[in-house]
């Protein structure tokens, strides 16, 4: 039987030499890179970038995809690492992409509104590929709110659209699945824009959604120290902390509406939702429309985005299940497997 003393110095000499090791790491966090496919700016207006991803030679695709994603957290989750990217499979197997970078709000744009962000810059984005490339019609991927955003302009510019594809979209909020969603209901929107001076800090944001999942920080730091001598898991990690703590600050009256009309009113379910001098009737989205959804979504429960394949208008319209969480959409091994090909085939077989 070993001495008790030795377990306990070799124990010690171990978790040295993990923390050690760990230490080394963390000296090159300022060193993560992270959303590193090559792209280059096309176009830019106020805050708003649109960025083309380069590729080795010509698309096989005849219509390009824009990328709308959410206002809140950075684009780049989907290219977090060279092998956890969606947006380098979907370049890998053909597609020619744009992303618009919504940047980060100040105060000069808190009175921004859905408005400005669906009519103004989506709009010109859109318009400024259809007329650079001489075509009519774009593919346009919305991400989470991003395809809330591009849901809603497909059904005002369905002339512009040739297919649509939401990934974990919320669309019924009347659903009270996530906790999100119940939490929305009693929130005085007013006083909250008004508290923070039109602008809506994304740390305020933030410690909203780590309230959903209590026990995830604890849990990340047992893990951490369980990868500290692991540099490939560790910078893993880093990397995806890197992107949660890269928080842009929010429009006020965009969220204003947002909260008002959606989460609390679920005015775009019910056809009475307005942007600009547009009232939005869904069953205008005609074109091809792709809905995938997460099994284990916290954050869109599936039953607030699959009712969208029933309000369209469109008849070549398909429901797909991704096995998995909000993140793991863009971030997990399958995703690269399965959801990236499915997504490029689909596109592919109505180019």
């Amino acid at each position: 039987m070993q001495n008790p003393m030795l377990e306990m110095i070799e124990a010690m000499q171990k978790m040295t030499q993990r923390l050690n090791k760990g230490q080394e790491v963390l000296q090159k966090s300022n060193q993560i890179d992270i959303g590193t496919a090559e792209k280059e700016e096309v176009w830019k207006m106020d805050k708003m970038r649109l960025f083309r991803y380069k590729r080795n030679e010509e698309s096989p695709y005849k219509t390009p995809i824009l990328i709308s994603y959410a206002l809140i957290n950075r684009y780049y989750m989907m290219d977090l690492q060279p092998d956890r990217s969606l947006i380098r499979k979907l370049i890998d197997l053909g597609a020619d992409v744009y992303i618009l970078d919504t940047g980060y709000p100040t105060r000069n744009e808190r009175f921004l509104s859905l408005d400005d962000y669906v009519n103004v810059y989506i709009n010109k984005a859109v318009d400024f590929i259809r007329k650079s490339r001489n075509i009519d019609k774009i593919n346009l991927m919305g991400i989470c709110q991003g395809g809330t955003l591009s849901v809603i302009y497909s059904a005002i510019y369905p002339e512009k659209i040739k297919n649509l594809v939401t990934l974990v979209t919320p669309i019924d909020f009347s659903n009270k699945d996530g906790l999100l969603f119940k939490w929305a209901e009693d929130l005085d929107v007013d006083a909250i824009v008004e508290g923070f001076g039109g602008l809506i800090p994304g740390t305020f944001l933030d410690a909203g959604f780590q309230m959903l999942k209590p026990m995830l920080k604890p849990r990340k730091q047992k893990n951490l120290i369980d990868m500290l001598d692991d540099e490939a898991k560790m910078m893993n990690f880093l990397r995806m902390e890197k992107w949660i703590n890269d928080l842009p600050d929010q429009a006020g009256e965009a969220y204003r509406q947002f909260i008002k009309d959606l989460y609390q009113q679920n005015k775009l379910v019910k056809g009475e939702l307005v942007i600009g001098n547009h009232r939005i009737d869904l069953k205008k989205i005609n074109m091809p429309l792709l809905t995938i959804y997460a099994s284990e979504d916290h954050l869109v429960p599936p039953p607030t985005t699959r009712p969208l394949n029933d309000l369209v208008g469109s008849t070549d319209k398909e429901l797909y299940e991704f096995p998995g969480g909000h993140i793991g959409v863009f971030t997990g091994a399958r995703s690269q497997k399965e959801l990236s090909p499915t997504i490029a085939q689909w596109l592919k077989d109505r180019d």
